[in-house]
This record gives C-alpha cells, sequence and structure tokens, in this order.
C-alpha cells in the first residue's frame, strides 16, 4: 500500500480524515485515481460504482504507480445506488461529460446543506451544469494534469503526473478550497489552489484542444507522433493559437508565448 507523504508547507493544515465522509461519483480512473488516494491515507471514501462494482467487492480497487507507490485497497467502500451512501461532506464528480445528465438523479442522495460539490471533469461548463442544480456557492472546480488508464474496471495505471488545481465557482478562494488543497497534498498529490478557475480551464484547453483533437482524427495518434509529423505539427500549433485567441477575446488572458510553452514541454 502507498504510504502517505509529508504534507507540504501551509498556512493552513488539514488531514484527509477531517473530512468526514467523502463520495466518488463517477469511479473510473479519475475517480479511482483521486478517491483511491485519499482512502489510502485514511479517508472515509464512498465509491459509487457500476461496471466495476463486482471486481472491487471481489479483489478490492488497485492502483499501480512507479512515481507514487502502488495501492490496494482490500475492501473499499463500494456501492451501486447513492442511497446506500448517504450524505457526505465532500462528493467528487468524476464522470465523462457525457453523462452529466445523471447527476440530477446521482447528486441529492448525498447532499446536506453543508456538502460541497468538486468537479474534476474535463472541458467548460461543468461548474455551470452543476450550478443549474444546486447552490453554486457549493461548487469548486478541479483540473487534473495526470496520465492514466484503467487496465480492468477496478484497477488503474498511473503513468506520470498528478497535480491538481482547484479553484471557487462562485466566489474567491476561500479556506475551504485551501483546506481541500492540504487534504490532498497529504496523500502525496501535488495540489494548489486557483485564483481564477475559468481562466485555468482555458489555458488547460490550450493543450487538450489540439492534442485530443488531432489523436482521435489520426486514428489515435499519439504526442510524440503529432510532434513528429510536421503537417500535424503545425495543425497542433495552429489549434492552440486559435485557442488562446479565444480565450483571449473571452477576457481570459493567456500570454502570447503560452504556445510555444505547451508544446516545448510535451517532447
Amino acid at each position: 500500500m502507498g504510504a502517505c507523504r509529508k504534507p507540504v508547507a501551509h498556512s493552513f493544515r488539514m488531514k484527509v480524515t477531517d473530512l468526514k465522509k467523502i463520495a466518488i461519483v463517477g469511479s473510473g480512473s479519475i475517480g479511482l485515481y483521486y478517491g483511491g488516494r485519499l482512502a489510502a491515507c485514511g479517508g472515509n471514501v464512498h465509491f459509487l460504482m457500476r461496471s466495476g462494482f463486482e471486481e472491487a467487492r471481489r479483489s478490492g480497487i488497485r492502483i499501480y504507480s512507479k512515481d507514487a507507490g502502488d495501492i490496494l485497497l482490500e475492501s473499499p467502500m463500494v456501492f451501486r445506488e447513492p442511497e446506500e451512501i448517504g450524505l457526505c461532506d465532500l462528493v467528487i464528480v468524476g464522470l465523462k461529460t457525457t453523462a452529466n445528465g445523471s447527476l440530477k438523479n446521482l447528486l441529492p442522495p448525498l447532499l446536506q446543506k453543508e456538502t460541497l460539490l468538486l468537479t474534476l471533469q474535463n472541458g467548460l461548463g461543468n461548474e455551470e451544469a452543476l450550478a443549474e442544480l444546486h447552490d453554486a456557492r457549493r461548487i469548486l472546480g478541479g483540473l487534473c494534469f495526470v496520465c492514466l488508464t484503467r487496465r480492468t474496471p477496478a484497477t488503474v495505471d498511473h503513468f506520470g503526473h498528478g497535480t491538481l488545481s482547484i479553484g471557487e465557482f462562485a466566489q474567491c478562494p476561500s479556506a475551504r478550497s485551501r483546506l481541500i488543497v492540504e487534504a490532498f497534498r497529504e496523500t502525496g498529490v501535488e495540489a494548489r489552489v486557483v485564483e481564477k478557475l475559468a481562466a485555468e480551464r482555458w489555458r488547460k484547453l490550450v493543450w487538450n484542444i489540439p492534442f485530443n483533437g488531432l489523436s482521435v482524427a489520426e486514428g489515435g495518434a499519439t504526442v510524440d507522433r503529432i510532434l513528429a509529423d510536421p503537417q500535424l505539427h503545425c495543425e497542433c500549433r495552429a489549434l492552440m493559437d486559435e485557442t488562446v485567441a479565444a480565450a483571449n477575446a473571452l477576457g481570459h488572458p493567456i500570454e502570447a508565448d503560452y504556445a510555444s510553452f505547451q508544446i516545448e514541454r510535451s517532447y
């Protein structure tokens, strides 16, 4: 089992166990990885699972990572229905955005007055979708910079990175967002608070839009292949520049050399 690392120095102190009850809604690679790390450090984590339920009950939840250490949750708390989990302090949403329509039914049984909602989904509009269903003041967004894949429905391979950037949707960063960041840091995850969540999402899209889009369009092309092919490299840079221009036009300033920075760090 992976050991907890010493937290980074910070003005706030919070242990994972200070979050009395956590639910993971969407136990795919993201939900299993971050939820698994919280659980391995003593967090009271409840996983809402469908496809991996029987495997998790039979063999546990496993995370394989050369960098962060392997984790085996031998008897994880896994459930098929949110009513079986009940009211929580923190709900982490890791669903694919195409399944967001199901949140209308999945979330209410988990929410009490002070429950916080943290979405770790890619793209734009996730916080807005949650705000249409619930009080916007309870919503936080997180950006995951991590390389993961699911080996089986209840087993995740972690290939690198893992940084979390967490921000408030309807207000400036507060004690609660800093405390949640501190809880993730206790698990060994590099985490930070961001001042402007929407701007951070656009900065991530500068990488996601070109590489994810071109990978699909080219039948699964990897990042190294895209950068090695002159035409794909040119298309990638053009998409990055277009994304930067869109962000700036919408009032989320991104520096002119940011596309070059993202390309250089991807080699």
